[in-house]
């Protein structure tokens, strides 16, 4: 009863006793969420599986066995064999490594940028404002897909240059987000205070405005994780992601949709994987920005 007072103090002792009741609340009202908890427990299957891949995995993802080439489920391959013979559930796991790589690093990459781009356009106005926002604005007049597959061709079809591809295309929604939320309160009081006692326009952008869009962009990037998968999955089923024998899952239901008909298992085993955890993400996300927006957490 003791700690959850500290956690519920309204006149905290420090930042971090106030960070850690913030979390705190946080969390009791996340975890009433059943859809939310659902999604989480979908992402960490998800990073579990590709953390413990080489153990859970029952055959190599590459190795092949043509004797046993498109044998359909059973106790011994629970999702069957690809035409090389190989695992498919084996393979799976193994894709669930370059899911998550590829959903992180387009994260680390686009996040940020779209956030500082954000940040210092609405901060200035002006000019600056008008010349971010206007080539943000032609980002976003392409497809998402179609400029993506642009940058690939561009590029050259390869693993790292479908994350650059997609990143490029994906910061521009979070410069828009952290441009209206700077809008919102780059004219208040405490900014001016902070003016006032000498404070640099960097040391403002850096220490004030950044983490007040901090919880909008954390919503943003959870939700939109399942169209980065989506998109990914894309190239890949096109041949401009991950280059075989690598086990990515639109890749897997690319060289799949031939046997489509008879052989069904060999896409639609990595296209469930897909779907599950594009769902998780979707759940997660809904979740989230129930939490962090400030009108639904009153209501609460």
């Amino acid at each position: 009863m003791l700690r959850r007072d500290w956690y519920h103090d309204d006149a905290p002792a420090s930042r971090f006793q106030a960070n850690a009741g913030r979390f705190y609340r946080a969390g009791g009202l996340l975890m009433r969420n059943p859809l939310a908890v659902l999604g989480g427990a979908i992402i960490l299957l998800l990073v579990l599986t590709a953390a413990f891949a080489p153990w859970i995995a029952p055959y190599s993802a590459v190795g092949q066995d043509l004797s046993a080439r498109l044998l359909p489920p059973s106790a011994q391959h629970w999702m069957g064999t690809d035409e090389l013979g190989r695992d498919i559930l084996s393979r799976v796991i193994y894709g669930a490594r370059i899911t998550l790589m590829i959903v992180a690093l387009v994260a680390v990459i686009s996040a940020p940028l779209g956030l500082i781009i954000g940040a210092v356009s609405g901060y200035f106005g002006g000019l600056v404002d008008k010349v971010l926002m206007g080539i943000t604005d032609v980002f976003l007049s392409m497809p998402k897909l179609i400029l993506a597959l642009a940058f690939v061709a561009a590029l050259g079809p390869g693993i790292e240059n479908a994350i650059i591809a997609i990143a490029i295309t994906a910061w521009p929604a979070y410069a828009r987000i952290a441009r209206a939320e700077t809008l919102t309160f780059c004219q208040a009081d405490f900014i001016g205070a902070t003016r006032l006692l000498g404070a640099s326009h960097g040391r403002i952008i850096l220490r004030h405005v950044l983490p007040l869009c901090t919880s909008s962009m954390i919503v943003r990037v959870t939700l939109d994780m399942a169209g980065i998968i989506l998109t990914a999955a894309g190239l890949g089923f096109l041949g401009l992601g991950a280059q075989p024998p690598l086990p990515e899952w639109g890749a897997m239901i690319s060289r799949g949709r031939v046997f489509i008909l008879d052989q069904w298992w060999v896409a639609t085993m990595p296209g469930f994987a897909i779907i599950l955890v594009s769902l998780g993400f979707c759940f997660l996300g809904d979740g989230l920005r129930d939490v962090l927006d400030p009108k639904q957490g009153g209501k609460s």
